[in-house]
């Protein structure tokens, strides 16, 4: 006998579960809604349904596998059955790794996880840590985003369905990649049959899907219950090392114990249980802080969150954009600002949204790699009208710029497939929606959506045609030739780089400076002994240091040089220069040397009284001595501090 169940407090009188044809009854348990049947004779990987008083047969919310699509019916599927070959992987954390998003769909021609597999060696040679996917539960159609997701339970059957879904990540372990996984909750696509079941939805709160996720009102606590378990299933289930929570600021959650917070408990508790590091990115457009705020602080104790504010400032300052939500950005000051203290919005006014926006962030508290950074990412490409990226408008010398900025940054950085070859393919918003009436909605939505910004209806492709799918797949011939080859060469050079210096993967922000002209267009920024330099303007500029510089670690333009306590930079161009460690304080320094050799020159043991010692005692260490010849002051540091150091 095989058992099933199903949470259906909506049903009046009966509910049956279909298999093989055949309809059984299940019995009600309870006074919680959930209802339960036995079936003989149920084979592995069986198809079955639901009946809800008597009506059409519906697949299970909590399916498993939907090999007909999202409206035909559930298949049974035996997680126990694949054998994984990553019984050591410990998971991937996130500070110190660099992340690289990607749509399995349109990664490789074939559309399919284990089509992926086969580019996941160019990803380890570029460096990345860390991969990201664009979401895979059951959608309508063959292909789309993966945000209009029906069946959150189940693997896109495209792509490859479960097992193919966990070759990938057991290939990714094996290459030392960990695997994070974009999900929804904040809606559920068009379509859907769940409000059949029960109250998954609200009319208590308004998004602009429709009635909201019901995470609040009667009924919530088994909805919450289903997305908590779905969140769980994948990372235990699935093995993949975190999740990238859609939107969070769309989930309307009155709760005392917020649904994130919650969510954070139970993703540190299997962890443990997993003795695997599991991580929860939020995308998020309140630039509140608390969502990465540990809970023990008053927080929801996220792991990380997307930082928009820096890539608009980024994207603005290289390409002059100022419509939308860029108006507030392009200045080098708005740069600075989300270089140093994450968010531009952190209470100030917002001119885009007509009020002030955002929270501050303490950065003496606070580490960077909560935050994400980037150049590109699904959305800031896929939401353009023509799904352009930002090779489509900026040359290779600018391109390299702007990638400098992203990858040297104190935040964890994210990179979009393809961008580190600066893809020249769009990659354009499209759909493959089964019912008519939506797909001409879709449609007809986008291009009003565009023209209310300027934008000719020729201009913004069609997403339901199959040509705007076809057009966004990379084109992996590309990065064989140039200006792709040198691009490619430049993103390996600076992942190296971050990888080997611990200035750049430091997370203390309160130890970032950042220096700018507006009007000559350039940026310093000083991370220890390192100085990142880019110059966006069209004319040379000189660059003060602060100290001598004794090295260039990075540079995309060979017309970058060092003199002295200076760097001359050509247009359009970024460096990363070492500068020597700074000595001592030149004002102590002489109070040391002058006090130590005025008692000298009287014949008497340079002594110092105590409150002079205690002044120059910071001076006197291995730093300073290394700088000062003179026995006199040596012996001086060795009689009023300790600090011998041996000439």
């Amino acid at each position: 006998m095989s058992s099933f169940s199903v949470w259906a407090p909506a049903a009046a009188d009966k509910v049956e579960v279909e298999v093989a044809g055949r309809r059984y009854p299940m019995s009600r348990q309870g006074d919680r809604g959930w209802w339960s049947g036995d079936v003989p004779d149920v084979t592995a990987g069986i198809d079955y349904g639901f009946s809800i008083d008597g009506g059409d047969v519906l697949p299970d919310p909590r399916s498993l596998r939907q090999p007909f699509g999202v409206k035909g019916l559930s298949r049974t599927y035996d997680h126990a059955t694949f054998r994984w070959t990553d019984p050591s992987w410990r998971g991937g954390p996130l500070h110190g790794s660099t992340i690289y998003e990607l749509h399995v769909g349109t990664f490789t021609a074939q559309g399919t996880f284990d089509a992926a597999v086969g580019r996941l060696d160019h990803l380890r040679h570029l460096g990345v840590h860390t991969v990201e996917l664009m979401p895979v539960a059951s959608f309508p159609g063959h292909h789309g985003w993966g945000y209009d997701g029906i069946n959150l339970w189940a693997v896109h059957e495209p792509y490859g369905g479960p097992d193919g879904l966990k070759r990938f990540v057991d290939a990714c372990h094996d290459r030392g990649l960990a695997v994070l996984l974009d999900v929804v909750y904040n809606h559920v696509g068009v379509g859907n049959r769940l409000d059949a079941f029960g109250p998954y939805f609200t009319d208590a709160h308004v998004t602009p899907w429709g009635p909201a996720v019901n995470l609040d009102q009667p009924g919530s606590d088994e909805v919450r219950a289903f997305l908590i378990g779905n969140a769980l299933m994948w990372l235990r289930d699935y093995h993949l090392d975190g999740l990238r929570l859609d939107a969070v600021h769309a989930l309307e959650d009155r709760r005392a114990l917020h649904i994130l917070e919650e969510l954070a408990a139970e993703v540190q508790a299997l962890a443990a249980r997993l003795n695997r590091e599991l991580v929860l990115v939020a995308e998020s457009d309140t630039n509140d802080p608390k969502l990465v705020t540990s809970r023990e602080a008053g927080g929801y104790g996220l792991t990380a969150q997307w930082s928009d504010d820096f890539h608009h400032a980024v994207h603005a300052a290289v390409t002059g954009e100022r419509q939308g939500y860029y108006c507030d950005f392009g200045s080098l000051a708005a740069l600075a600002k989300t270089y140093t203290r994450v968010y531009f919005h952190d209470g100030s006014w917002s001119a885009f949204r007509g009020r002030s926006h955002g929270r501050n962030v303490d950065v003496f508290r606070m580490p960077a790699h909560r935050f994400l950074g980037y150049l590109q990412n699904h959305d800031q490409i896929g939401n353009r009208p023509a799904g352009d990226r930002i090779s489509a408008t900026l040359s290779p010398d600018l391109i390299k710029v702007a990638a400098g900025l992203v990858l040297t940054g104190p935040y964890t950085p994210m990179l979009f497939m393809g961008e580190e070859w600066g893809a020249d393919t769009p990659w354009q918003y499209f759909t493959d929606h089964i019912e008519p009436w939506l797909a001409k909605a879709v449609a007809e939505g986008r291009k009003a959506e565009f023209a209310g910004h300027g934008w000719g209806s020729a201009e913004v492709p069609n997403p339901q045609d199959e040509a705007t799918f076809l057009r966004s797949k990379l084109d992996w011939t590309e990065r064989n030739r140039e200006p792709h080859l040198g691009i490619h060469a430049w993103y390996r050079e600076l992942i190296a780089l971050r990888r080997a210096r611990p200035e750049l993967t430091d997370p203390r922000l309160e130890r970032v400076r950042a220096d700018f002209d507006e009007q000559a267009r350039w940026l310093l920024v000083r991370r220890g002994r390192l100085r990142i330099a880019a110059n966006l303007g069209t004319a040379d500029a000189r660059l003060p240091l602060g100290q001598p510089g004794i090295g260039l670690l990075a540079a995309s333009s060979p017309g970058v040089a060092i003199e002295k306590d200076e760097v001359t930079m050509p247009p359009a161009a970024f460096a990363v220069i070492e500068t020597r460690a700074p000595g001592p304080d030149p004002a102590l320094r002489c109070l040391l040397t002058g006090a130590c050799l005025r008692a000298l020159a009287y014949g008497r043991r340079p002594r110092l009284g105590r409150s002079r010692r205690k002044t120059i005692r910071t001076v006197c260490s291995a730093v300073m001595l290394a700088r000062v010849t003179q026995p006199a002051v040596r012996m001086c540091c060795c009689t009023n501090s300790g600090a011998c150091v041996q000439p």
